[in-house]
């Protein structure tokens, strides 16, 4: 299949190197208004350099949309409108009108759409899933240090949209309330930002993001009933801490009596394999499959949409309380 980049920055440069491994595609040029760079990523990779984004999506059948996130909805309309499968960096959309607009012209066109949200492929991640279980109590940190690549959004859609996709994919129930907090360090709008986010089926989420770190961060915990799972997506790690009944005890293992009648329960600690895989490789090889195979992907354009609407209503409450606290100063 034909697939073309657009948008050849630091990350569009990484999609345009990994694609050329991907046997699934063919790698038929990028379109960067940057000319410069676009002649440095032509020589580097040495792959085509179409004149426009009409040019581009009119000779291929996959857009791959890198661009910055305030171009995201113009570049997937234009691609939709000729009927050309897209996949679009997260957040999705700048705005919730411009996702929902998105998502009727999608319904419309018929072809596939997968949104980036690259989390749900580390290998962490994966290795952790099949031991989630109803979760009851999730906290999130994602720190990073102050880059001002990513200040053209909010640090919410930045960089605490990973966490909040994460969040929504393994609870699966609606929120029931959201409280928030986030204070502005670096730039005019809140470089770190906490979120509390409870719902229905009694799951509470504690998230945190700040660019303005020291070091970098991008760890999650997971309690459900007998079990503790620890996502180290950065190092890319993974650990489990399982409460177990058991009749015995067990001289090699952490034992427990866990009430007066004397039941007994083993506590068990698991490293799980973590594969050695791309992530950002694995969703693009993902979503050529659901092409092929007419299945729905692995990130839905209606999961980007849904991250979207949360992080949104997350930045509104941060900025509703700024501007009350600056209104009784």
């Amino acid at each position: 299949m034909k697939i073309a980049v657009l948008g050849a920055g630091h990350l569009g440069s990484i999609h345009i190197r990994l694609l050329q491994e991907l046997s699934d595609y063919e790698l038929v040029g990028f379109y960067d208004p940057n000319t410069e760079l676009s002649k440095k990523i032509n020589e580097v990779y040495a792959i085509n350099s179409f004149e426009s984004i009409d040019d581009l999506i009119a000779n291929t059948d996959i857009v791959d949309i890198v661009t910055p996130t305030l171009s995201h909805f113009e570049c997937a309309k234009k691609a939709l409108a000729q009927s050309k499968h897209v996949f679009i960096e997260k957040p999705v959309t700048n705005t919730i009108e411009e996702a929902d607009e998105l998502l009727a012209l999608a319904a419309k066109s018929g072809v596939k759409v997968q949104v980036g949200h690259v989390e749900r492929f580390n290998p962490a991640f994966t290795a952790a899933k099949p031991y989630i279980n109803k979760p009851m109590f999730i906290e999130t940190h994602r720190l990073a240090a102050f880059n001002p690549r990513g200040t053209d959004v909010s640090v919410v859609l930045d960089l605490m949209i990973h966490d909040i996709d994460i969040i929504l994919h393994i609870v699966q129930s609606k929120i029931s309330s959201i409280s928030t907090s986030g204070v502005a360090i670096a730039t005019s709008s809140p470089d770190i930002t906490n979120a509390r986010i409870e719902f229905e089926n009694g799951c509470v989420a504690n998230l945190t993001a700040s660019r303005v770190s020291l070091k970098q961060m991008r760890k999650t915990r997971i309690f459900q009933k007998d079990a503790y799972i620890s996502i180290d997506f950065l190092a890319k790690k993974t650990e489990v801490v399982r409460i177990e009944p058991s009749k015995f005890w067990n001289p090699f293992s952490m034992n427990i009596e866990v009430d007066s009648n004397g039941a007994k329960k083993t506590v068990k600690h698991e490293k799980p394999l973590i594969k050695e895989v791309n992530a950002i490789q694995e969703e693009l090889r993902t979503f050529a499959q659901a092409i092929q195979n007419n299945n729905s992907p692995l990130v839905t354009l209606h999961d980007g949409c849904e991250a979207l609407n949360v992080a949104h209503t997350i930045m509104s409450k941060i900025n509703r309380r700024i501007d009350k606290s600056i209104h009784n100063a």
